[in-house]
Protein backbone atom coordinates (compact mmCIF):
# COMPACT_ATOMS: atom_id res chain seq x y z
CA UNK A 1 0.00 0.00 0.00
CA UNK A 2 1.05 3.25 -1.08
CA UNK A 3 2.34 5.86 2.31
CA UNK A 4 2.40 9.52 2.11
CA UNK A 5 5.29 10.62 4.19
CA UNK A 6 5.26 12.58 7.32
CA UNK A 7 6.92 15.50 5.75
CA UNK A 8 4.77 15.08 2.68
CA UNK A 9 1.53 15.92 4.76
CA UNK A 10 3.71 18.59 6.18
CA UNK A 11 1.53 20.84 4.05
CA UNK A 12 -1.61 19.81 5.55
CA UNK A 13 -3.34 21.51 8.67
CA UNK A 14 -3.71 18.93 11.62
CA UNK A 15 -5.86 20.06 14.04
CA UNK A 16 -6.95 17.69 17.23
CA UNK A 17 -10.02 17.93 18.93
CA UNK A 18 -11.30 16.35 22.30
CA UNK A 19 -14.29 14.33 23.15
CA UNK A 20 -15.89 14.04 26.40
CA UNK A 21 -17.23 10.69 25.47
CA UNK A 22 -19.69 8.66 27.41
CA UNK A 23 -19.08 11.06 30.38
CA UNK A 24 -21.10 13.87 32.32
CA UNK A 25 -19.73 16.25 34.24
CA UNK A 26 -20.53 17.35 37.74
CA UNK A 27 -22.61 20.41 37.25
CA UNK A 28 -22.03 23.73 34.67
CA UNK A 29 -19.08 24.70 36.72
CA UNK A 30 -17.34 21.20 36.01
CA UNK A 31 -18.06 21.45 32.01
CA UNK A 32 -17.18 25.50 31.60
CA UNK A 33 -13.88 24.45 33.26
CA UNK A 34 -13.45 21.64 30.94
CA UNK A 35 -14.68 24.00 27.89
CA UNK A 36 -12.06 26.89 29.13
CA UNK A 37 -9.52 24.23 29.49
CA UNK A 38 -9.44 22.79 26.14
CA UNK A 39 -9.36 25.97 24.67
CA UNK A 40 -6.49 27.46 26.45
CA UNK A 41 -4.44 24.36 26.09
CA UNK A 42 -4.76 24.77 22.54
CA UNK A 43 -6.70 21.95 20.96
CA UNK A 44 -8.80 22.51 18.16
CA UNK A 45 -12.18 21.96 19.30
CA UNK A 46 -14.46 19.97 21.89
CA UNK A 47 -16.83 17.14 20.53
CA UNK A 48 -19.57 15.70 21.76
CA UNK A 49 -21.15 12.31 20.96
CA UNK A 50 -24.77 12.15 20.40
CA UNK A 51 -25.90 8.68 22.48
CA UNK A 52 -29.48 8.70 23.77
CA UNK A 53 -29.07 5.70 26.05
CA UNK A 54 -25.72 6.41 27.44
CA UNK A 55 -24.87 8.52 29.86
CA UNK A 56 -23.66 11.88 27.70
CA UNK A 57 -25.19 15.76 27.54
CA UNK A 58 -27.26 16.43 24.51
CA UNK A 59 -25.17 17.97 22.06
CA UNK A 60 -26.65 20.85 20.99
CA UNK A 61 -27.59 22.25 24.79
CA UNK A 62 -24.47 21.83 25.86
CA UNK A 63 -22.90 23.47 22.96
CA UNK A 64 -24.97 26.22 23.20
CA UNK A 65 -24.04 26.49 26.48
CA UNK A 66 -20.23 26.17 25.72
CA UNK A 67 -20.26 28.87 22.43
CA UNK A 68 -22.29 31.11 25.28
CA UNK A 69 -19.37 30.36 27.97
CA UNK A 70 -16.35 30.60 25.54
CA UNK A 71 -16.10 32.72 22.10
CA UNK A 72 -13.25 31.05 21.11
CA UNK A 73 -13.38 26.97 20.41
CA UNK A 74 -14.75 24.76 18.01
CA UNK A 75 -17.72 22.90 18.94
CA UNK A 76 -18.09 19.65 17.34
CA UNK A 77 -20.77 16.62 17.28
CA UNK A 78 -21.16 13.27 15.91
CA UNK A 79 -24.70 13.53 15.67
CA UNK A 80 -27.96 11.69 14.75
CA UNK A 81 -29.70 11.96 11.84
CA UNK A 82 -32.18 9.38 11.22
CA UNK A 83 -35.58 10.14 13.78
CA UNK A 84 -35.15 13.26 13.47
CA UNK A 85 -37.26 15.86 11.68
CA UNK A 86 -35.37 17.50 8.90
CA UNK A 87 -37.03 21.11 9.04
CA UNK A 88 -36.19 21.56 12.91
CA UNK A 89 -32.78 19.91 12.75
CA UNK A 90 -31.87 22.09 10.13
CA UNK A 91 -33.23 25.04 11.82
CA UNK A 92 -31.26 23.95 15.04
CA UNK A 93 -27.94 23.82 13.69
CA UNK A 94 -28.45 26.67 11.62
CA UNK A 95 -28.85 28.58 14.77
CA UNK A 96 -25.78 27.39 16.55
CA UNK A 97 -23.74 28.08 14.06
CA UNK A 98 -25.31 31.57 13.80
CA UNK A 99 -24.77 32.12 17.76
CA UNK A 100 -21.73 30.67 18.05
CA UNK A 101 -20.27 33.28 15.14
CA UNK A 102 -19.75 30.11 12.72
CA UNK A 103 -17.60 27.28 14.99
CA UNK A 104 -20.08 24.74 14.17
CA UNK A 105 -18.12 20.99 13.32
CA UNK A 106 -20.53 18.45 12.26
CA UNK A 107 -20.30 14.76 11.33
CA UNK A 108 -23.94 12.94 10.79
CA UNK A 109 -24.05 9.03 12.08
CA UNK A 110 -26.98 6.64 11.74
CA UNK A 111 -26.32 5.58 15.43
CA UNK A 112 -24.77 2.27 17.17
CA UNK A 113 -26.54 -0.98 15.40
CA UNK A 114 -26.83 -2.31 19.08
CA UNK A 115 -29.74 -2.31 21.70
CA UNK A 116 -31.00 -0.31 23.55
CA UNK A 117 -28.93 2.36 21.63
CA UNK A 118 -30.83 1.46 18.27
CA UNK A 119 -33.91 0.97 19.70
CA UNK A 120 -34.07 4.09 21.23
CA UNK A 121 -33.72 6.18 18.11
CA UNK A 122 -36.74 5.05 16.72
CA UNK A 123 -35.32 3.47 13.43
CA UNK A 124 -34.57 -0.12 11.83
CA UNK A 125 -31.22 -0.62 10.92
CA UNK A 126 -31.99 -1.08 7.39
CA UNK A 127 -33.67 2.30 7.06
CA UNK A 128 -30.95 4.12 8.87
CA UNK A 129 -29.34 4.71 5.67
CA UNK A 130 -31.94 5.13 3.33
CA UNK A 131 -32.70 8.16 5.89
CA UNK A 132 -29.82 9.70 5.54
CA UNK A 133 -29.48 9.41 1.73
CA UNK A 134 -33.06 11.22 1.47
CA UNK A 135 -32.26 14.01 4.41
CA UNK A 136 -28.67 14.93 4.02
CA UNK A 137 -28.40 16.64 0.21
CA UNK A 138 -32.19 18.50 1.40
CA UNK A 139 -30.28 19.79 4.63
CA UNK A 140 -27.45 21.16 1.58
CA UNK A 141 -30.57 23.06 0.10
CA UNK A 142 -31.99 24.47 3.00
CA UNK A 143 -28.85 25.59 4.35
CA UNK A 144 -27.95 27.34 0.56
CA UNK A 145 -30.93 29.58 1.22
CA UNK A 146 -33.36 27.57 -1.20
CA UNK A 147 -36.54 27.61 -1.05
CA UNK A 148 -37.51 23.42 -0.61
CA UNK A 149 -40.47 20.99 -1.90
CA UNK A 150 -39.87 17.77 -0.91
CA UNK A 151 -42.11 14.29 -0.70
CA UNK A 152 -40.71 11.35 0.72
CA UNK A 153 -40.24 8.54 3.12
CA UNK A 154 -38.52 11.08 5.73
CA UNK A 155 -39.87 14.61 5.46
CA UNK A 156 -42.96 15.65 3.68
CA UNK A 157 -43.28 19.48 3.25
CA UNK A 158 -43.95 22.11 0.64
CA UNK A 159 -41.81 25.56 -0.10
CA UNK A 160 -39.67 25.46 3.43
CA UNK A 161 -37.11 28.88 3.62
CA UNK A 162 -34.88 28.49 6.35
CA UNK A 163 -34.45 31.24 8.56
CA UNK A 164 -31.86 32.07 10.20
CA UNK A 165 -29.22 30.74 7.93
CA UNK A 166 -25.68 29.68 9.04
CA UNK A 167 -23.15 31.85 9.33
CA UNK A 168 -20.72 29.13 7.69
CA UNK A 169 -21.68 29.10 3.50
CA UNK A 170 -21.45 26.84 2.87
CA UNK A 171 -22.63 24.66 6.54
CA UNK A 172 -20.16 21.62 5.94
CA UNK A 173 -20.82 18.36 7.12
CA UNK A 174 -18.91 15.20 7.39
CA UNK A 175 -20.38 11.67 7.89
CA UNK A 176 -18.52 8.46 9.94
CA UNK A 177 -19.02 4.63 9.39
CA UNK A 178 -16.61 2.26 7.65
CA UNK A 179 -19.24 -0.03 5.97
CA UNK A 180 -19.37 0.09 2.08
CA UNK A 181 -22.56 1.77 1.89
CA UNK A 182 -21.78 4.71 4.49
CA UNK A 183 -18.13 5.25 2.62
CA UNK A 184 -20.26 5.56 -0.60
CA UNK A 185 -22.76 7.72 1.25
CA UNK A 186 -19.89 9.87 1.90
CA UNK A 187 -18.42 10.25 -1.43
CA UNK A 188 -21.69 11.32 -3.13
CA UNK A 189 -22.97 13.78 -0.39
CA UNK A 190 -20.69 14.78 2.40
CA UNK A 191 -18.10 17.54 2.77
CA UNK A 192 -15.69 15.01 4.62
CA UNK A 193 -15.29 11.40 7.15
CA UNK A 194 -14.77 10.96 10.39
CA UNK A 195 -14.98 7.20 10.93
CA UNK A 196 -13.94 5.51 14.52
CA UNK A 197 -11.96 2.48 16.26
CA UNK A 198 -10.27 1.92 12.98
CA UNK A 199 -6.67 1.76 11.83
CA UNK A 200 -4.75 2.99 9.32
CA UNK A 201 -4.63 0.81 6.44
CA UNK A 202 -8.21 0.48 6.56
CA UNK A 203 -8.89 4.04 6.40
CA UNK A 204 -6.64 4.19 3.35
CA UNK A 205 -8.45 1.90 1.79
CA UNK A 206 -11.92 3.22 2.55
CA UNK A 207 -10.94 6.70 1.04
CA UNK A 208 -10.27 5.29 -1.77
CA UNK A 209 -14.02 3.64 -1.87
CA UNK A 210 -14.92 7.16 -0.91
CA UNK A 211 -12.92 8.88 -3.69
CA UNK A 212 -14.48 6.91 -6.15
CA UNK A 213 -18.00 7.34 -5.17
CA UNK A 214 -17.37 11.16 -5.30
CA UNK A 215 -16.06 11.16 -8.48
CA UNK A 216 -18.76 9.28 -10.12
CA UNK A 217 -21.36 11.88 -8.48
CA UNK A 218 -19.17 14.22 -10.45
CA UNK A 219 -17.24 16.03 -7.24
CA UNK A 220 -14.80 15.62 -4.99
CA UNK A 221 -13.82 15.56 -0.85
CA UNK A 222 -10.93 18.12 -0.16
CA UNK A 223 -8.00 16.11 1.25
CA UNK A 224 -7.58 18.16 4.45
CA UNK A 225 -11.11 16.54 5.08
CA UNK A 226 -9.92 13.35 6.25
CA UNK A 227 -9.90 12.60 9.95
CA UNK A 228 -10.28 9.79 12.54
CA UNK A 229 -12.12 9.40 16.19
CA UNK A 230 -9.69 7.86 18.61
CA UNK A 231 -10.47 6.68 21.79
CA UNK A 232 -6.94 5.86 23.87
CA UNK A 233 -6.41 3.88 27.07
CA UNK A 234 -4.11 5.05 30.12
CA UNK A 235 -3.28 1.31 31.21
CA UNK A 236 -4.10 -2.04 29.94
CA UNK A 237 -7.47 -2.68 28.45
CA UNK A 238 -9.11 -4.73 30.74
CA UNK A 239 -10.90 -8.22 29.33
CA UNK A 240 -14.16 -6.90 29.83
CA UNK A 241 -13.39 -3.51 27.60
CA UNK A 242 -11.62 -6.31 25.00
CA UNK A 243 -14.60 -8.13 24.31
CA UNK A 244 -17.19 -5.20 23.75
CA UNK A 245 -14.54 -3.35 21.11
CA UNK A 246 -14.26 -6.86 19.46
CA UNK A 247 -18.20 -7.32 19.40
CA UNK A 248 -18.34 -3.83 17.95
CA UNK A 249 -15.25 -4.43 15.10
CA UNK A 250 -15.32 -8.27 14.16
CA UNK A 251 -11.84 -8.96 13.15
CA UNK A 252 -10.56 -6.30 14.85
CA UNK A 253 -7.69 -6.75 17.48
CA UNK A 254 -9.04 -4.30 19.71
CA UNK A 255 -5.63 -3.14 20.68
CA UNK A 256 -5.17 -1.78 17.13
CA UNK A 257 -7.70 0.62 17.53
CA UNK A 258 -7.63 1.90 21.05
CA UNK A 259 -4.04 2.80 21.51
CA UNK A 260 -2.40 2.22 25.04
CA UNK A 261 -0.73 5.13 26.71
CA UNK A 262 -0.07 8.56 25.48
CA UNK A 263 3.01 7.47 24.01
CA UNK A 264 0.87 4.66 22.05
CA UNK A 265 -1.83 7.15 21.03
CA UNK A 266 0.80 9.51 19.56
CA UNK A 267 1.65 6.47 16.92
CA UNK A 268 -1.21 5.62 16.28
CA UNK A 269 -1.51 9.40 14.92
CA UNK A 270 1.27 9.43 13.38
CA UNK A 271 0.56 6.86 11.78
CA UNK A 272 -2.87 8.12 10.37
CA UNK A 273 -0.85 11.17 9.21
CA UNK A 274 1.69 8.83 7.21
CA UNK A 275 -1.91 8.06 5.10
CA UNK A 276 -3.24 11.49 4.66
CA UNK A 277 -5.36 11.81 7.40
CA UNK A 278 -5.20 15.01 9.29
CA UNK A 279 -8.26 15.60 11.61
CA UNK A 280 -8.36 13.95 14.81
CA UNK A 281 -10.79 14.17 17.69
CA UNK A 282 -9.34 12.06 20.78
CA UNK A 283 -10.74 11.06 23.72
CA UNK A 284 -10.05 8.46 27.18
CA UNK A 285 -11.71 5.57 27.17
CA UNK A 286 -12.61 5.92 30.84
CA UNK A 287 -13.44 9.09 32.60
CA UNK A 288 -10.23 10.32 34.08
CA UNK A 289 -10.25 11.09 37.68
CA UNK A 290 -9.36 14.75 36.57
CA UNK A 291 -9.97 15.89 33.53
CA UNK A 292 -7.51 19.09 34.06
CA UNK A 293 -4.38 16.70 34.24
CA UNK A 294 -5.55 14.48 32.14
CA UNK A 295 -5.73 17.52 29.14
CA UNK A 296 -2.07 18.75 30.07
CA UNK A 297 -0.27 15.13 29.82
CA UNK A 298 -2.49 15.30 26.52
CA UNK A 299 -1.47 18.15 25.19
CA UNK A 300 2.05 17.53 25.83
CA UNK A 301 1.94 14.04 24.29
CA UNK A 302 0.46 15.23 20.79
CA UNK A 303 -0.38 18.80 20.50
CA UNK A 304 3.11 19.32 18.54
CA UNK A 305 1.32 17.45 16.10
CA UNK A 306 -0.75 20.43 14.80
CA UNK A 307 0.44 22.74 12.59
Amino acid sequence: MHRLSLAANARMKVRIGVSMGPTVPDDHGDFSRLVDDVDGLGFDSIWLPEVLAAPTLDPLAALAFAAAHNSHLKLGTTMLLPGRNLVRTAKQLATLDLLSGGRLLVTFVPGLPRQPESGAVGVAGPDKGRAMDEMLPLLRQLWAGERVTHHGECADFEDVALAPLPVQQPLEFWTGGMVPAALRRCGRFADGWLPSSCTPEEVAAARVVIDEAAERSGRAISAEHFGVSVAYARGPLQPKMIRALGAARKGVDPIQVVPVGLDGLRRLLEQFLEVGFSKFVVRPIERPGSWRAELEALASAVLDLQT
